[in-house]
């Protein structure tokens, strides 16, 4: 095999493992690139769709998803200034209609971790750690990646093709001079993670919760972590004006959990995380032999938990481009198309939607707040409407309208 016969994908987060994965599932050979000395537990996303359950299953990961994740196919929508349940939407109505009727919390460093072991299996995979991209070209024929390895040696690779999934501040789109349009908003958004059951406190609650409320709205998940216990995830609005050294501080953490559900002690505390929040889309996912997917790709607040799974939409739906070009069964063309799939689901679904979500939970004027609730409320004890509500939050509709796009 000569030595440009690969695709390289550099960064190995989710994105990147999937893509990778999905790739050699397909036979073709993979070099996947990381800066870091090993794989992150990073704790950001963890919200897996039905659709993407069944994407992650079609590559064989579904026995480690179901053992170390958790079905939550249940949401609440609350208003937090009253403490009311406005609105219980339940996947599992959408069951006989689609393959997997729950969302699965499973953390994205269990996902990595998960493909990761079966690359390892793979005589198509290498995957380089402590390997940072420096510079990149390419040709009519082939992409060259300059890197830097854990020596501080200078090496070049060569491939037919390369792929970003190294995220928002992607080297590769940086290299690529792709303009990234959109917008960050002027507050951050504050992660938690308390080992404290919300549920065994008699709250309520359910694994997954979005709080409405036009001073500090919030969203509260639970995962699966290690085991029972398991971790609760609370997502929080910082405002501007608010230090970055205030919000971290304990202090800080434990204001934020009393104001949702006051109790005696402090809170057990078992990360926190403050970062800033974009809504951004690449100008294009392709560029000759350059290509883009997840976070490199596209950002969105979290609102929704819909960010990695359209990056995992983006690996599946480009490693079936890339076989089909590489096989001979279509042309590079179809790159293009790509391109146009894929923003689609990203500018129309994903974007407009999790811009939405946000703008809905923080909603300062009573009576718009009120006019949300009732139609929550209405969707909710409508089958028909609870359904078609469904099929667009869990991204179903994102998929199969950017898939019919010529």
């Amino acid at each position: 095999m000569k030595m440009v016969e690969r695709v390289i994908v550099a960064g190995a987060g989710p994105v990147g493992a999937v893509m990778a994965l999905a790739l050699v599932k397909k036979g073709i050979p993979v070099l996947l690139l990381e800066a870091d000395a090993e794989p992150r537990e990073d704790q950001r996303a963890a919200t897996v769709h039905p659709p993407t359950v069944a994407m992650l299953a079609e590559l064989g990961l579904k026995d480690d998803a179901f053992e170390t994740g958790l079905q939550s196919p249940i949401f609440h929508f609350r208003d937090r200034i009253t403490g009311d349940l406005v609105a219980v939407f339940d996947v599992k109505v959408l069951e006989g209609e689609v393959e997997y009727p729950f969302v699965l919390q499973w953390e994205q460093y269990k996902l990595v971790r998960a493909v990761l072991k079966q690359l390892a299996d793979s005589p198509l995979a290498e995957v380089r750690f402590s390997t940072k991209l420096m510079d990149l070209g390419q040709t009519d024929d082939k992409v060259e990646a300059t890197v830097e390895n854990q020596d501080g040696d200078t090496e070049l690779f060569q491939a037919r093709y390369i792929i970003g999934t190294d995220g928002g501040r992607s080297t590769v789109r940086r290299l690529a001079q792709i303009a990234f349009e959109g917008f960050t908003w002027p507050e951050r958004f504050i992660k938690i993670g308390t080992r404290f059951d919300f549920i065994e406190a008699g709250t309520g609650y359910c694994t997954r919760n979005y709080f409405s409320d036009p001073d500090e709205w919030l969203n509260l998940f639970k995962v699966k972590a290690d085991g029972e216990p398991g971790i609760w995830r609370g997502i929080f609005p910082v405002p501007a004006h608010e230090a970055d050294e205030d919000a971290m501080s304990m202090d800080g953490v434990q204001r934020r959990l009393q104001k949702l559900y006051p109790k005696d002690g402090d809170y057990d505390i078992a990360y926190h995380a403050l970062y800033a929040v974009h809504q951004r889309v690449a100008k294009t996912f392709n560029h000759g032999r350059v290509f883009l997917a997840g976070d490199s790709a596209h950002v969105n607040n979290p609102i929704g938990g819909m960010g990695m799974n359209g990056g995992i939409h983006d690996a599946m739906n480009l490693a079936q481009k890339l076989a089909d070009v590489w096989f001979g069964r279509a042309t590079p063309e179809v790159f293009d198309r790509y391109t146009r799939q894929r923003r689609k689901a990203q500018v129309d679904f994903v974007q407009a939607q999790s811009i939405q979500n946000k703008k809905s939970l923080e909603e300062r004027d009573p009576a718009a707040r009120q006019k949300t609730f009732e139609n929550l409320r209405r969707v909710s004890e409508d089958i028909e409407l609870h359904k078609k509500f469904l099929y667009r939050s869990s991204l179903f509709d994102s998929l199969n309208e950017a898939n019919a796009v010529a």
